[in-house]
């Protein structure tokens, strides 16, 4: 089917002064004798006008209007995107902690989707998905010329069915093919039990809505379980994608008594925010260990980077992803939506995070340890036979084998919890 060219000048114009009629709404907000890009607006309707002509296939003015608005929101950084309906839907649905798909916080690098951090107890988590992994094809497409927002939509669909993924990982000669079987994501975004006598774990995969909340209510349970109060917490935000801002602060709030949690800068007024903290520690000022990770981004980075530079805890593992940037949805009057970065997150000092994240103060390398099967290794004056007992009594081996599972199972956590109790002997004797 061929239109007469004066249908295609007639479109041209038509979208030509839909576009000055915009371009007039930010004149009116720009500085006296600014100009309008009036030759770059006359190429794009050229452009718009040259594929309606001459490409290969015909293609609706929607689908073309709707691609250059990705692109030109995609172009900007690797946060800002273009949602439609569905889209807004699904990133709603994230942020209230149940969703379709993987389970899998993802950016873009270098073309291809790297992986931020898979969220616990999800199918990605189960299948050994780690932070860092390059997704470079998705059953077999390649993930080259796409947007961001179209490799999520593939990798989301109906639960129970399968999807096979391409992984480039550091230290792998070659691709790792991946299967995975789609679930709800119901993510429960806060965990917490006691290590050992009087030193918690509290870990945080994820920020929702509620998770400020949720947080309070464990670290209630937490010290309802011990006589007299916790001794010391370990906080676990490894692997943490980050979330709702507000979310993070509550948690960062939870251990501050005072002072800043932190600030944004944009270049518009309502871009800049500052957060302040509110009497009361949930802690009374004992220990706090925080871990992360390369997997702790955005909203986790936030909480490390305020108790870091508040001196109330030890950040304590790898640096963190280095997501220091605000996105602000901004709902469109047909349904869809723009993400778009907004600001910078800085930390109380006035530290940019973006790029750069958070450095621990204690570097733990991501290792396994196993348990040596040599003879002799690990033998004590208490296992030889008829030792001579102490009189003030002697550490069980249960305690003992206690503490060398956990090093096995998670050495990060074995080493946060000798720390902490390093710490609250410390407290002990001042």
């Amino acid at each position: 089917m061929r239109f007469p060219k004066t249908l295609y000048a007639l479109t041209a114009s038509v979208l030509l002064g839909l576009l000055l009629a915009t371009a007039q709404g930010v004149l009116a907000q720009r500085e006296a004798g600014a100009e309008l890009p009036l030759e770059d607006l006359r190429t794009f309707t050229e452009v718009f006008e040259r594929i309606k002509r001459d490409y290969v296939g015909e293609v609706e003015d929607e689908q073309l209007i709707e691609s250059a608005i990705r692109g030109m929101l995609e172009g900007l950084d690797p946060h800002s995107s273009y949602l439609d309906r569905s889209e807004y839907q699904d990133l709603q649905e994230g942020t209230r902690g149940e969703f379709g798909g993987l389970g899998i916080e993802v950016g873009m690098e270098d073309g291809f989707v790297e992986v931020i951090a898979p969220i616990d107890g999800t199918p990605a988590d189960r299948a050994g998905i780690r932070a860092g992994d390059l997704i470079v094809r998705i059953d077999g497409q390649s993930v080259k010329g796409m947007s961001l927002q179209e490799a999520v939509t593939a990798m989301r669909g109906e639960p129970g069915t399968e999807i096979m993924l391409t992984i480039l990982r550091e230290g792998e000669d070659a691709p790792l093919e991946v299967t995975l079987e789609r679930a709800v994501i119901q993510v429960e975004s806060v965990r917490a039990r006691m290590l050992d006598d009087g030193f918690g774990y509290l870990r945080i995969s994820q920020f929702q809505s509620n998770t400020g909340v949720e947080a309070l209510e464990a670290l209630d349970r937490l010290q309802a379980e011990t006589e007299g109060g916790l001794d010391g917490l370990v906080l676990d935000l490894r692997n943490n994608p980050g979330g709702v801002l507000d979310a993070a602060v509550e948690v960062a709030d939870a251990f501050l008594s005072e002072g800043r949690i932190v600030y944004t800068e944009g270049r518009i007024e309502r871009a800049e925010m500052s957060f302040s903290a509110t009497p009361n520690d949930a802690l009374n000022g004992a220990p706090l260990v925080v871990l992360v990770n390369g997997g702790s981004a955005s909203a986790s980075e936030i909480v490390a980077g305020a108790l870091q530079d508040h001196r109330r805890a030890v950040i304590m593992g790898e640096r963190t992803f280095g997501k220091g940037s605000v996105q602000t949805i901004l709902p469109l009057r047909d349904g869809n939506a723009v993400k778009l970065t907004t600001a910078r997150y800085y930390t109380p000092d006035g530290r940019s995070i973006q790029a750069e994240g958070i450095a621990p103060d204690v570097t733990i390398a991501n290792v396994q340890v196993s348990r040596s099967e040599s003879p002799g290794q690990g033998m004590r004056e208490s296992d030889l036979p008829r030792h001579l007992r102490n009189e003030n009594g002697e550490q069980s081996r249960e305690e003992a084998r206690a503490a060398e599972a956990l090093a096995a199972e998670d050495y990060a956590l074995a080493e946060a919890l000798n720390l902490l109790k390093g710490l609250a002997i410390l407290g002990r004797t001042e």
